[in-house]
């Protein structure tokens, strides 16, 4: 009989690429989704979902819901979540619930119905901000940054002033949880690897930086950045950068991270781990934007740069992937000019409804930029 694996929030950008990879794998799929409107845009049906999957629509908080889509599972990926760190910083309660309880209702009905392994979407967002090494070589683990002032430098200093410089992130550095939805994230996670073994089954998290690709929410002012720059310069917007643009950011794509997710659920030595999912590789916000804006054909658009901090966002995070790539045999496959390449060319046939003005005017009615 053919394993079942049940994607919760699996009608998402992510969960319909790992949908397709899992296909691929010979497993059966179910998706359960709620089909929220801020991603789905008020569609009642999946877009883009492969017709093999089995559809249902549902809450994960809902607990008759989740044990109807449980029925069978032999695997449970759990992408169900609000994303987004400056809404976060708001909607308090609404990220709670969709994350926390909805990983806890999920846990309920696995109780009753346990699986071979859970694996669950975290975030890189759990580290505040990554590793950095002092001027000297010296490793430092509790960076801070201080709320920002005219002329005083972005990142963070070291003890006699200087600026630090960030260094590859291990899963081994301690969260540093700077916005709600970094804690939520970690909830998520921590509530998988305690309560999966408690009854008999295996946990997986999976940290993951910034994914990119085709089919991405354009209209989601919350989504990943290069979707956010994306959606602007279809518009014929320039993208919106906060503080000077140089924060670094490690870019992975959809099906890498798909790539990921399957090793999670199969490989043995995965059972009970955490590992950090990104490309190895790192840029500045800015050029990437200036990437994509090349790649879309629209380089007379100059990005915007704000000068300003949000509250939640950190500086520099780069991931260390030494450790799935040695005990999963991860290797990041799509470069990123190709990945580029491919995603302006599925937003060429795209529309987007440009909402990012409207989500910067919530965070400054409620002091959250500055």
């Amino acid at each position: 009989m053919k394993k079942l694996a049940l994607i919760t929030g699996g009608a998402g950008f992510i969960g319909r690429h790992l949908a397709r990879a899992l296909l691929a794998q010979g497993y059966r799929v179910r998706v359960l989704d709620s089909l929220i409107e801020q991603v789905h845009g008020g569609r009642t049906v999946p877009e883009g979902l492969d017709p093999a999957v089995e559809f249902m629509v549902g809450d994960v908080r809902d607990g008759q819901a989740t044990a109807r889509a449980l029925a069978g599972a032999t695997h449970v990926v759990h992408l169900a979540a609000e994303v987004g760190v400056g809404q976060s910083m708001y909607a308090v309660e609404r990220y709670v619930s969709v994350n926390d309880c909805g990983t806890a209702a999920l846990f309920q009905a696995l109780i009753e119905a346990p699986v071979q392994r859970v694996v669950v979407a975290s975030s890189m967002s759990i580290y505040g901000e990554g590793l950095y090494q002092t001027a000297d070589g010296d490793i430092v683990e509790d960076a801070l940054r201080k709320p920002h002032r005219p002329g005083e430098p972005w990142d963070p200093l070291d003890e006699a002033g200087r600026p630090l410089v960030p260094a590859p992130t291990p899963e081994s550095k301690q969260p540093a949880l700077a916005s709600v939805y970094a804690l939520t994230k970690y909830m998520q996670e921590r509530l998988t690897l305690m309560l999966a073994p408690a009854y008999g089954m295996e946990g997986v998290g999976l940290r993951l930086w910034n994914v990119y690709g085709p089919s991405q929410a354009l209209s989601n002012p919350y989504t990943g950045v290069l979707a956010i720059f994306a959606g602007r310069l279809l518009n014929g917007q320039p993208p919106m950068i906060f503080e000077d643009g140089l924060q670094r950011r490690d870019f992975v794509h959809v099906e890498d991270v798909a790539q990921a997710f399957v090793l999670a659920l199969e490989h043995p030595a995965a059972a009970g781990q955490v590992y950090n999912v990104g490309s190895g590789q790192d840029r500045t916000v800015r050029e990437v934007a200036a990437l994509l804006a090349r790649a879309m054909g629209r380089e007379d658009i100059v990005p915007e740069i704000t000068g300003q901090a949000r509250a939640g966002d950190i500086r520099h995070c780069i991931a260390d992937i030494g450790k799935i790539g040695r005990e999963l045999g991860y290797a990041p496959r799509r470069d990123f000019s190709e990945g580029l390449a491919e995603l302006a060319a599925w937003v060429a046939e795209q529309r987007a409804v440009d909402r990012v003005a409207e989500a910067r005017r919530e965070l400054e009615a409620r002091g959250l930029v500055a």
